[in-house]
C-alpha cells in the first residue's frame, strides 16, 4: 500500500525557475524513504508538497489516500493529525516549557481533557528517553540532542501513521547523532511508522533508509535501496558517497546495522529491555 504518491509533479517558482520536472514517486507503508540532493535541488520543496504547504505547478500529490489541494479545510485538518513533522532545528516555542511544547497539538484539538493530556505527554517524553524533570525545562535549558527529542515527542504525540523528518541529525555531535538514529529506528518499529526523511548524513542513511530518492537536474535520478544507489554512475551520487561507494557499500551497511543491534543487546544484558536504547534518559547529551 502506498502512503504517499507523487504523480508527474512539476514545480515552478513565481519567477519562472523550474525546481522539479515530471517527478513520480510512491512511498510504501512501513518503509523509511530518504531524500537526498544538492543545495537548491528541491528537497525541502518536495517535503513541503507532501505536507500540503505548497502546491505543484503540475501533477498530483496524494497522501494517506487524499489528494492534496482537493481537501476542504476540515478534511485537511484531519489529515494533518495523521502525520507528524520533525523540523531541522526542532522549532520549539521558546516561551513554552517542554511539557507545553509537547502538549500543544493535543490542546489544539480541544477534545482531550487536561488530565489525559498530562498522562499522554509524560508517556511520550518517557518514550523518547527524557526524564520527568525535563518536562518543566525551557528550550534554552536543553542540549541540542534533548531539543531533538522534545521535538520528536511533539511530532508523535497524536500517534501518527506518517513521520516527516527534515535533517534529523543536523547539529548533533556523532555520539548524540547515533543515539537519535537508534531512537528513531526503535520508534519506527514500535509504532509501525512510515518515515520520509530529508538528510545529507551518510551514517543516518546507512542506519535507517530502506530506499533513497536522489534529486538532481530537476528530476529523480533514481529511487532504490542504498546498495543500488551507491553504484549509480550519476556524478552527484558518486560525489555524495565519496568514500562509501564501490563494492564495499553492502558490507558497510551490514556493519553499521550490526553495531546498532549490538548496542541494544548490550543494554538487554545489563537488565534493560531491548527498547531501552530508545528510552534511556539522556542527561548530559549535547
Amino acid at each position: 500500500m502506498n502512503v504517499v504518491e507523487l504523480d508527474h509533479i512539476s514545480t515552478q517558482l513565481p519567477g519562472g525557475k523550474l525546481i522539479h520536472q515530471d517527478i513520480s514517486l510512491q512511498i510504501q507503508s512501513g518503509e523509511v524513504l530518504a531524500i537526498i540532493g544538492g543545495s537548491g535541488s528541491g528537497k525541502t520543496t518536495l517535503l513541503r508538497l507532501m505536507l500540503g504547504l505548497q502546491s505543484p505547478s503540475q501533477g498530483e500529490v496524494r497522501v494517506l489516500g487524499q489528494v492534496l489541494g482537493r481537501c476542504d479545510g476540515l478534511a485537511m485538518e484531519a489529515l494533518r493529525q495523521r502525520w507528524g513533522v520533525l523540523f531541522q532545528q526542532g522549532a520549539l516555542f521558546s516561551a513554552l516549557n517542554v511539557f507545553d511544547n509537547v502538549a500543544l497539538p493535543l490542546r489544539e484539538l480541544k477534545t482531550v481533557p487536561e488530565p489525559l493530556i498530562g498522562e499522554l505527554v509524560m508517556h511520550k517524553l518517557q518514550q523518547v528517553g527524557l526524564a520527568p524533570d525535563d518536562a518543566l525545562k525551557l528550550p534554552a535549558e536543553l542540549s541540542g540532542g534533548m531539543i531533538k527529542r522534545v521535538a520528536l515527542a511533539r511530532a508523535l504525540i497524536l500517534d501518527p501513521q506518517l513521520l516527516f523528518l527534515d535533517e534529523p541529525t543536523a547539529g548533533l555531535d556523532p555520539a548524540s547523532s547515533k543515539k537519535f538514529v537508534q531512537l528513531i529506528e526503535g520508534l519506527r518499529r514500535e509504532m509501525a511508522l512510515t518515515v520520509v526523511m530529508v538528510t545529507h548524513d551518510v551514517d543516518t542513511l546507512f542506519a535507517l533508509a530502506d530506499r533513497i530518492a536522489v534529486l538532481a537536474d530537476q528530476r529523480l535520478v533514481t529511487v532504490a535501496p542504498l546498495q543500488e544507489v551507491l553504484v549509480h554512475p550519476h556524478p552527484f551520487i558518486q560525489h555524495f558517497f565519496l568514500g562509501h561507494g564501490g563494492g564495499d557499500g553492502a558490507q558497510e551497511i551490514q556493519a553499521l546495522r550490526h553495531r546498532l543491534l549490538q548496542d541494544a543487546a548490550e543494554l538487554a544484558d545489563i537488565g534493560m529491555p531491548t527498547s531501552a536504547a530508545q528510552t534511556a534518559p539522556v542527561q548530559g547529551e549535547h
